[in-house]
């Protein structure tokens, strides 16, 4: 057996786990660290974009140009560090390749159904008008006279033209929020109905007027009344189909972040699934907190620190039994992995105790140091008006006395890389303009906030991608499923029906509310 372990300690050059050397054993670990097995989570076929540790810190251009920014801002003046880190694989590469290549294309869909649209739009607010004139200009000597009936309809079809106007720049003619998959049915629907709804008016008009040269000026006016009537109709049953149809519940969806579990419900009525995906991702940024992979990372590499047991060589040789030595500390192994639970609660508790201590380090720092800008602030109104200072001027006054403080507490709580020195500084002197107190300052660092509250370039999530088994246009249905995968993590929607409720009703006379009063002969009264 000695001799076993002096092959072993030749062979390794460290010694293996053991309780006296810490250090002994973070190098032998990272001596002996063997290369990724096939049965791994990563193929072969795998690559690590990390990110430059200096980019997270940046919420812009204009900070990233920043000169004499320290990364050490909490002992010189300001600057939070950070990295961040993801793997993802050759093929997640050629797919976001293919989604950049393929962004021209849907540009171009998009600007097309826009054009479309206009192109359409125009079209209908131009028939009647033409309707009208098209007489006036090719027949005006044949026409009979426009009496006073005929002259009130031209009033008639002015104010109607406005309020279809008014109407459909309400309804169709907003910023669209998203670029959905497929196109919205109802939407297609009502422009070919309102295609062949115009052609078909266009078609009668061409044979029975203008062939004819029809002489009853007022019976054209009223034709061209009719029309802007059905358009008006039309645009009644777009409001129906498009606003009012999926305003009353009918399903409740619940979301959940693939990463940490964190889940939310949301009531939804008629709708398709990519429409549905639109509202889940609505809500996600304002309801969710916002993603930090750096906490994820700190818990896996947690759970392979304690799962990490004691490594068996077989330095021997393939040709030696030492399946006695092998099974016993396999069994040795095994003994400290079921024990690795006491050392997790110990660790947690630890942290918390830690967190909660920087915590209040850092709420008494921010109160002293809002405390001293009131004092200023009272002091300087009695100087002369140069000498004051603007809010900027006051956040820089008072941030160095907390910076070292809010540093240490974002970096244990692992928010750094959300927070810059220049969003600080703006979010204090939000706060001194506005006379909040430090309690809404520490708000936003305190606790996590929405994915909304913080800059775009920290969302981790900009482009979706809908995974779903039914067809994106149906409507949802109860046990339907899918997915929006975004680079880092997903988030998946299970759709409920809500059941229906049977309400019945009971009469109470109010004349039968009598009670009497039982006395017992151990009772004082």
């Amino acid at each position: 057996m000695s001799a076993a372990m002096d092959t072993e300690s030749t062979y390794s050059g460290y010694s293996h786990y053991s309780g006296h050397s810490k250090k002994a054993h973070r190098q032998g670990r990272d001596r002996h660290k063997s290369p990724r097995s096939k049965d791994g989570s990563r193929s072969e076929k795998s690559v690590t974009i990390q990110t430059p540790p200096a980019e997270p810190l940046l919420g812009n251009d204009a900070s990233r140009a920043e000169e004499g920014q320290d990364d050490n801002w909490g002992e010189t003046t300001t600057a939070i560090t950070g990295t961040s880190e993801h793997s993802i694989s050759q093929e997640d590469i050629a797919r976001i390749s293919k989604d950049l290549e393929d962004s021209v294309g849907l540009e171009c869909k998009r600007y097309l159904g826009l054009t479309v649209a206009a192109v359409l739009g125009l079209l209908v607010f131009l028939t009647p008008i033409a309707f009208i004139l098209l007489p006036q200009i090719l027949w005006r000597d044949d026409l009979e006279p426009c009496g006073t009936v005929c002259e009130g309809l031209f009033i008639s079809v002015a104010f109607k033209l406005l309020i279809l106007l008014i109407g459909t720049w309400a309804l169709f003619f907003r910023q669209p929020k998203a670029d959905i998959p497929r196109v919205f049915v109802f939407r297609a629907l009502l422009l070919v109905l309102i295609f062949l709804f115009v052609f078909s008016y266009w078609l009668f008009y061409g044979v029975r007027i203008l062939d004819s040269k029809d002489t009853n000026y007022q019976g054209i006016v009223q034709y061209a009344v009719s029309l802007v009537d059905a358009l008006l109709f039309i645009h009644y049953l777009a409001i129906v189909l498009l606003e009012l149809r999926q305003l009353q519940p009918m399903f409740t969806v619940k979301v959940v972040r693939s990463t940490d579990g964190e889940s939310r419900y949301y009531s939804l009525g008629h709708l398709s699934i990519q429409r549905a995906a639109l509202v889940v991702l609505e809500n996600y940024y304002k309801d969710f907190t916002v993603y930090n992979p750096a906490l994820l990372t700190a818990s896996k590499s947690r759970a392979a620190k304690h799962m990490a047991g004691l490594k068996v060589y077989n330095v021997d040789g393939p040709g030696n039994n030492a399946s006695g030595q092998s099974r016993a500390m396999i069994a040795a192994a095994a003994r400290r992995r079921d024990s690795s639970h006491n050392e997790l609660y110990y660790e947690e508790a630890d942290h918390e105790r830690r967190v909660k201590k920087r915590r209040a380090r850092l709420v008494v720092a921010v109160e002293e140091a809002f405390t001293h800008i009131k004092r200023l602030q009272t002091e300087e109104q009695q100087k002369a008006p140069g000498e004051m200072m603007d809010p900027r001027e006051a956040a820089q006054a008072i941030f160095p006395s907390m910076a070292r403080a809010l540093q240490k507490y974002l970096r244990t709580t692992r928010q750094q890389q959300y927070h810059s020195m220049e969003s600080i500084l703006q979010h204090l002197s939000f706060c001194i303009t506005n006379n909040m107190t430090p309690k809404a300052f520490l708000e936003r660092y305190l606790n996590p906030g929405p994915t909304l509250q913080y800059d775009r370039d920290r969302w981790f999530s900009k482009q979706w991608t809908l995974v779903s088994e039914e067809a994106v246009t149906s409507g949802l249905q109860d046990g339907i499923v899918f997915v929006l995968k975004c680079l880092d993590f997903s988030l998946v929607v299970n759709v409920k029906k809500i059941p229906f409720i049977k309400l019945s009703e009971e009469f109470i006379d109010p004349k039968s509310h009598k009670f009497v009063l039982r006395l017992q002969s151990e009772t004082s009264v």
